[in-house]
């Protein structure tokens, strides 16, 4: 296992040329980074995810219900164990021939089948009063970090002027409040690895679990190298956006249509304007040819822009969608139906509805943060259907 860690962590790979792990070593007069810290981040992440579920119980779902978010799930199925049966064992969409030897098995219509097994489905939808709660949980999350982030960024030269990240690099003191703030991020991404298996599943979960792994990659690496300076610049940027997805979220959760698409559009320019213009312009200029200037070559420089690199091609991707709805929301009057729900995959909706009924949006995101994953991003889907 030694000697593993030993090639692991070479230090010509992981460093710039003629400095070696021992040259980081905390010492009297200056602290570094050390690995070991990091492990500060499982117990503080199990920490944050008590808090969450202390927050959501005594703080937003009183809110949630002050607010009269609809507190029931959706319409239960009448028991029935040879359905049931079916539905656990077999498959929750019958094909036509399963249908027919169920009707005379039951002596029911087949109408009264799929309207059994759409309610089956849908009843294992999360109900409108946990998401709201799920939402608020992470808006205090990003609007305290991302403005924790502001307060202390402006007071760095690195802030106003990039090729200030690599001046003295990589002998640069580790202080306090950047230790603060990348080790809360990195225990809330690890918070969010764990809980996205428990909370309400949305289609785009395989994206989503790939942008946690980049995310708690690049930190951790980061960190590690002491890459902390744009490291900081990173998760500033991306918790932005965030902030004003989950206010539409639970806008929208809230019944406040208006007040929800302007939240929607307002996230749609701050994500697009953060994410392909600020991303690639500031921080992948600074990494891709800033640092190559100050510092030269060295292998882990590689490793650390492809990661940012695969952040941007996701980045990409969820600006699509979000296009894609704002243009339906601009086009129509309303943002109308998603690319991505914000319930399971496996769900489907109740065909009964009438569409005019289907008459507001509901904005939908795994929330992360870029580098946070940041996770997740929006499009919508009629409420009336799957709220």
């Amino acid at each position: 296992m030694a000697g593993i860690l030993a090639w692991f962590w070479n230090e010509r790979f992981w460093l710039p040329h003629n400095v070696t792990w021992a040259d980081l070593q905390s010492t009297e007069e200056a602290a570094f980074p050390q690995a070991e810290d990091l492990y500060l981040a499982f117990p503080l992440a199990f920490c944050i995810f008590m808090i969450r579920l202390l927050f959501e119980r005594f703080i937003a779902k009183p809110c949630a219900l002050g607010l009269k978010v609809q507190a029931n799930g959706p319409q239960k199925a009448q028991p029935n164990a040879i359905l049931e049966k079916v539905f656990t064992a077999i498959t929750k969409h019958p094909d036509e021939k399963r249908l027919e030897g169920l009707s005379k098995q039951l002596d029911w219509d087949v109408r009264s089948i799929q309207r059994w097994f759409r309610q089956r489905r849908n009843q294992e939808k999360p109900s409108t009063l946990r998401k709201f709660c799920e939402s608020m949980w992470r808006f205090t999350f990003y609007l305290y970090i991302f403005t924790y982030g502001v307060r202390f960024l402006k007071k760095t030269p690195w802030f106003w002027n990039t090729r200030q990240c690599w001046s003295g690099y990589p002998y640069q003191p580790l202080m306090p409040d950047l230790h603060y703030y990348y080790i809360v991020e990195l225990s809330f991404y690890w918070s969010l690895m764990f809980s996205q298996f428990i909370d309400v599943k949305r289609k785009d979960f395989g994206i989503m679990f790939t942008h946690h792994i980049v995310t708690v990659t690049l930190i951790t690496f980061s960190y590690v190298t002491n890459l902390t300076r744009v490291g900081t610049l990173i998760l500033c940027l991306h918790d932005a956006a965030d902030i004003v997805l989950e206010a539409a979220k639970m806008a929208n959760y809230c019944k406040c249509q208006k007040l929800s698409d302007l939240l929607f559009l307002t996230f749609a320019v701050v994500f697009i304007v953060s994410r392909l213009g600020i991303y690639p312009l500031w921080i992948l200029n600074t990494t891709l040819f800033e640092l190559y200037e100050a510092l030269g070559n060295f292998p882990a420089l590689w490793i650390f822009n492809v990661l940012l690199i695969v952040l941007q091609i996701l980045h990409c991707f969820w600006s699509y969608l979000i296009i894609k709805t704002a243009y339906k929301a601009i086009s129509k009057g309303k943002v109308a139906k998603d690319a991505r729900s914000d319930v399971e995959s496996s769900s489907d909706e109740e065909e009964t509805v009438p569409r005019s009924k289907a008459s507001h949006s509901a904005i939908a995101t795994n929330g992360t943060s870029g580098a946070n994953g940041t996770n997740g991003y929006l499009t919508s889907a009629t409420c009336s259907e799957e709220h």
